[in-house]
């Protein structure tokens, strides 16, 4: 549910009516979000079914990556808004993929022609 791409997504799913399960990595996870995405990430949590708060305090590259994996045990099938570059830092989209893909999940990976990240 962090600002950008995850959270498009979300209300994706949601909007066609799927459900909506939350992995928070940190008790401070949503400080680090913008601000401005404080009231879209407040609004999708209310509107998950099911919120699973990990133990981390600090919103940190570990915490993250520690969620994505947590993520990962639940699910079927990953799919990854990713530009196929390698991550910025431990936990980014590459290391979430490669772990998928570890476990031989099936990986959809959605990165429109001409798209472009920040």
């Amino acid at each position: 549910m962090a600002d950008g791409a995850d959270q498009v997504f979300a209300r994706g799913v949601l909007d066609l009516g799927g459900v909506l399960e939350a992995v928070i990595p940190a008790t401070e996870y949503r400080d680090g979000l913008p601000g401005e995405c404080h009231a879209a990430y407040d609004e999708l949590l209310g509107r998950a079914v099911r919120a699973q708060r990990l133990d981390f305090v600090e919103s940190t590259s570990e915490s993250h990556m520690t969620a994505s994996a947590r993520m990962l045990d639940d699910a079927d099938v990953l799919f990854a808004v990713w530009d196929g570059q390698p991550a910025r830092g431990y936990g980014g989209t590459a290391d979430v993929v490669a772990e998928a893909r570890r476990r031989e999940m099936s990986v959809r990976v959605i990165w429109p022609e001409g798209a472009r990240r920040d």
